[in-house]
């Protein structure tokens, strides 16, 4: 099936050829049909499929074969006016006809980026993005132009609204893009309170990984008998990527192990998710020093350095992205191959939109896991939300040391305090290098890395003060290096001139230690 027989009007099927798009995807063929039609949809399909476009081309669409708007001043226009005339200048509130709600900034500036794609043979069309990390004067000038399409974050869209800056008496379409992940990061109730103030009489399209509880619950009160449409869930085979599980026996293995990937003669661009924004940062540096282009990515980056991080990946600047899962939705980069976890995810259905970064829209791609021996369980997690076994590979001269532990959980024969083994994610901090976790670890809540047990012997003699309840070091306990480490304070922080320890395997050092990244990656 082509675009034109999906009857898209000529302008926006001119757009979509020179965009590269040759013919529509499954979820497009029946979505955009469905959507022409005025119907609400529901619509379950993976990452990567091509949901942008199945429910802004429709939308557009309806734009274009409308009657054009008669001839008037934009609120800018009035304002400049009044500026003229010595009047105090008003705000007046903007009237999208359509609204886009995504759960992250770089989803909605992917959505607005392709917007501008698709209608690059259209008049009157403007599309602008609404979200936290965006100055607000800025913002203020892109409302002041009255799109006709808004995109935005849930959090920032509130606040307009409160302020007044909004109103959506005139919308006529609401799409809410990766509804599951919106709800998983609490804006339920924004979401609802955005809804509420919207017209009854709206066109409602709903993308999600799953259409079942709380999304498909919060899907029912907001349409009208809508057309369900499900491609793929989140838990399909994801047969045109390569997915691998490494085995490592400590961080050292692990950064040894991750310069050799990043080194494939077949790998264009690479995506490296970590756990913390700390170690985002720490590894970008580390990779650059070692040779690589490489640039970080997270949360705690200011949204005009996440903006140029994203446009000098999309331009090949960046070869390398460290990033945090705020990449695992809404980065659309063709030209990447391969995807390392560096770290596992906390929940299996981020590991799937984590590898969909790589084989978009049905190109092939490379997935792999560096993973500790006792995070075996992780893996099984994955492996049962995906109904699929993910195999363990080993590259020639990275062998482990460790056999890989069973699947099911711990090794045969191991019982707890036989210091033969711990549990999942109890780090032998004070062992050397590659005797891996501590037996008879003590009970509690795990934190990054691990708790060390109470009483933990010093990796230099003497022994360490025991943690108060919280995991917080008591007052007078040793410093590694022989002196005293200041109390942490409420929340978990270090004191003032508290010195770092670090971690063995050369990512533990300062970031901008050439000799560490030498030692860890080899010159280039």
């Amino acid at each position: 099936m082509s675009f034109e027989a999906l009857g898209l009007h000529a302008s926006i099927v001119k757009a979509v050829f020179q965009a590269g798009y040759e013919k529509p995807t499954p979820v497009q063929e029946q979505a955009v049909p469905a959507a022409i039609a005025g119907r609400d949809l529901l619509v379950s399909s993976q990452t990567g499929s091509g949901k942008t476009a199945a429910f802004m081309l429709p939308s557009l669409h309806k734009f274009a074969d409308a009657e054009p708007a008669p001839a008037g001043r934009t609120p800018a226009q009035d304002a400049q006016a009044a500026r003229a005339r010595g009047e105090r200048v008003r705000f007046k509130a903007a009237q999208p006809k359509m609204l886009v709600l995504t759960p992250t900034r770089e989803l909605a500036l992917q959505v607005t980026t392709a917007t501008e794609q698709y209608t690059a043979h259209m008049r009157r069309i403007r599309a602008v993005s609404i979200l936290g990390g965006m100055p607000y004067p800025k913002q203020m000038q892109l409302l002041a132009k009255n799109p006709e399409i808004l995109v935005a974050t849930p959090g920032r869209l509130i606040d307009h609204m409160e302020s007044g800056k909004i109103d959506f008496s005139q919308l006529e379409i609401l799409v809410l893009d990766e509804a599951d992940r919106m709800l998983d990061m609490g804006f339920i109730e924004d979401i609802e309170k955005i809804v509420a103030a919207t017209p009854e009489t709206r066109q409602t399209m709903l993308f999600s990984a799953t259409l079942d509880g709380v999304v498909g619950n919060m899907a029912r009160r907001i349409t009208k008998n809508p057309q369900v449409i499900q491609i793929m869930s989140a838990t399909n085979r994801h047969e045109n990527i390569v997915q691998k599980v490494h085995f490592v026996d400590d961080l050292s293995h692990k950064n040894r192990l991750l310069d050799h990937l990043l080194r494939d003669e077949t790998m264009d661009q690479a995506v490296v998710f970590t756990a913390t924004k700390r170690d985002a940062d720490m590894i970008a540096d580390r990779l650059n020093i070692a040779g690589f282009a490489a640039a970080a990515l997270h949360g705690d980056m200011h949204q005009g350095a996440r903006n140029r991080t994203l446009d000098s990946m999309r331009r090949g600047q960046v070869r390398v992205l460290v990033a945090t899962d705020v990449a695992a939705r809404g980065i659309d980069v063709p030209s990447i191959t391969h995807v390392v976890n560096y770290d596992l995810p906390k929940f299996p259905e981020d590991y799937v939109h984590r590898i969909g970064r790589t084989g978009r829209a049905g190109r092939n791609g490379t997935a792999v896991s560096l993973v500790n021996h006792a995070e075996s369980m992780n893996v099984r997690r994955i492996e049962r939300f995906t109904k699929q076994t993910i195999p363990v590979d080993v590259v020639e001269g990275f062998e482990p040391k460790r056999s890989a532990a069973p699947r099911s959980g711990a090794r045969p024969g191991w019982k707890p305090g036989d210091g033969r083994g711990g549990k999942p994610g109890q780090r032998s901090f004070h062992k050397p290098a590659g005797e891996g976790y501590r037996g008879g670890a003590q009970p509690g809540g795990q934190r990054e890395g691990g708790y060390r047990s109470e009483a933990a012997p010093r990796s230099e003699g003497g022994y360490q003060g025991q943690r108060r309840e919280g995991g917080y070091r008591s007052e007078a306990a040793p410093r590694t290096d022989g002196g005293y480490q200041g109390q942490r304070r409420e929340g978990g922080f270090r004191s003032e001139g508290a010195p770092r320890r670090e971690r063995s395997g050369g990512f533990g050092a300062h970031p901008r230690s050439a000799d560490s990244a030498r030692r860890t990656f080899g010159d280039r």
